[in-house]
C-alpha cells in the first residue's frame, strides 16, 4: 500500500525538508521560552526599539506576505510548474491564503507602531521558501503512484474551513481594536466566536488551513510545513494568552491558549 504522503527520492526534496525542520524549529521554539518574534503586540516585548531600520507595521506585514503571493502567481505561468487537479488545486490553495492575508492587511487589520524590517524580512523568506517549496516538491512528486487513500477534497474543506475561520476571527479583532480603549495600544480582551475559549482561534483555524496544504498536496515536505507551522503557532498562542493575563486582571483563567478546553 502507498503511504499517504509521499516522497519523491530527490536529493534536493531530501535539502528541502532537512532546511525546513530546523528553520521552523528556531521560530517555533523561543515562542514558547518568550523570544517572540517583533510584530502585533510583541514588538516593545521584543525590545524591537533597539532594532533598526523600522517600517510602518501595516508596510512590514506587506513584506512579509506580497512576495510569497506573487510567487505563488507566479507558478501557474511557469510551463510545467503547475500539472494535474492536485497540483493546480495546491497552487490556488497556497495563492488564496496569501491573497487573503495581503487583503486583510490593506482592508481589515487595525495597526499601531513600527515593525523591524529584519523582522518582515524573516516572516517573508519563511513565506516565500514554503510556498515555492511546497509547489515545487509537488512537482518533482508527479510521476509517483497516488496515495491508497485519496485526501484531496477533504484538504479543499478543511483549507476552506480554515481561511474563513481565520478570517472571520480575524474580523472580530479589527473591531475590538477599532473600539478602542483599554489595555496597551487600545488592545482589549476579545470576545465573540471562539475568543470565550480560547485566546487565539485565528491561529487554530490557520493551523487547520496548514493541513489542508498538506492534505491537498500529499506530500511529507507539506506534512512537515504544517506540523513545524503549527508548532510556531502554538508557541505565539501560548505568548499571547500570558500577554493578556499580563495585561488584564479580569482575563478568564479558563480561557485556553489554543484548543478549547485542552491547551
Amino acid at each position: 500500500m502507498w503511504p499517504p504522503f509521499l516522497y519523491a527520492p530527490s536529493p534536493l526534496v531530501a535539502a528541502l525538508t532537512g532546511a525546513c525542520v530546523p528553520a521552523l524549529a528556531v521560530l517555533a521554539l523561543p515562542e514558547f521560552r518568550g523570544g517572540n518574534l517583533a510584530y502585533s503586540k510583541f514588538v516593545r516585548a521584543s525590545g524591537a526599539g533597539a532594532l533598526l531600520p523600522l517600517l510602518p507595521s501595516r508596510a512590514g506585514m506587506l513584506v512579509s506576505y506580497a512576495p510569497a503571493l506573487a510567487a505563488a502567481l507566479a507558478s501557474f505561468a511557469v510551463p510545467g510548474a503547475v500539472e494535474g487537479p492536485r497540483a493546480r488545486l495546491l497552487c490556488a490553495a497556497v495563492a488564496a491564503h496569501l491573497l487573503k492575508r495581503v487583503l486583510e492587511v490593506l482592508l481589515v487589520h487595525r495597526y499601531s507602531g513600527s515593525m523591524p524590517l529584519a523582522t518582515a524580512l524573516l516572516i517573508s523568506s519563511c513565506h516565500l521558501f514554503n510556498a515555492v517549496a511546497m509547489i515545487y516538491v509537488q512537482r518533482l512528486s508527479r510521476g509517483l503512484p497516488e496515495p491508497a487513500v485519496d485526501l484531496l477534497f477533504p484538504g479543499v474543506l478543511a483549507f476552506a474551513v480554515g481561511a474563513a475561520g481565520n478570517f472571520y476571527h480575524h474580523l472580530l479583532l479589527s473591531r475590538l481594536r477599532a473600539g478602542g480603549g483599554g489595555g496597551d495600544k487600545g488592545y482589549r480582551i476579545p470576545r465573540g466566536g471562539l475568543f470565550g475559549l480560547v485566546a487565539c482561534p485565528h491561529y487554530l483555524f490557520e493551523i487547520v488551513a496548514f493541513f489542508g496544504f498538506a492534505m491537498i498536496a500529499q506530500t511529507v515536505y507539506a506534512l512537515v510545513v504544517a506540523v513545524g507551522s503549527a508548532a510556531y503557532l502554538a508557541g505565539r498562542s501560548s505568548a499571547t494568552r500570558k500577554w493578556y493575563a499580563s495585561k488584564f486582571e479580569e482575563f478568564p483563567a479558563t480561557v485556553k491558549a489554543l484548543v478549547p478546553y485542552v491547551w
